[in-house]
């Protein structure tokens, strides 16, 4: 399964949020640093408000700012809030389901269960886990660490 770019976006804008919580941070800061789309962002970060996941601060010194703190943040969730749907195959989509085996074919079954068990590991992670320090280390994140997983957490819906 691959994610599509405005989920990608959303766990960045997360992320950067999460490691720069002693400031409110702009749209175009996350833009200039990911190299990408501002408006897209925008869009994304309007999204997140609208879940609470996101503040955002009007004026001149505005900003955005997390609206959870990151514990609270299920990226399992954030996920399933972000992407327009899990058709891993053309037989999760009924109305265009043309494949010769339609009848009869277990790969629905078989796809599903491998997403809902994608899933499952998602739900087993939160913001505050992709942006862990380790110990006695300095730097903004510990990109590249391995998560730790935790038993299901509440979701942010």
């Amino acid at each position: 399964m691959r994610l599509t770019t405005y989920t990608d976006y959303a766990l960045r804008t997360l992320m950067y949020l999460a490691v720069n919580r002693d400031r409110l941070v702009t749209i175009q800061d996350i833009a200039s640093l990911h190299s990408i789309s501002k408006n897209h962002l925008t869009k994304v970060v309007h999204h997140l408000g609208q879940l609470g996941m996101v503040t955002t601060v009007r004026g001149r010194n505005g900003g955005l700012k997390l609206g959870w703190e990151p514990a609270d943040i299920n990226i399992g969730a954030v996920v399933r809030q972000t992407e327009t749907d899990f058709h891993m195959a053309e037989c999760f989509d009924g109305s265009n389901n043309h494949g010769v085996f339609a009848s009869a074919c277990v790969l629905e079954d078989v796809l599903g269960t491998a997403t809902a068990a994608y899933l499952k590991v998602l739900d087993g992670v939160c913001l505050a886990d992709l942006v862990k320090k380790p110990a006695g280390r300095t730097g903004k994140s510990a990109v590249g660490q391995p998560l730790q997983f935790h038993a299901k957490r509440p979701s942010a819906e």
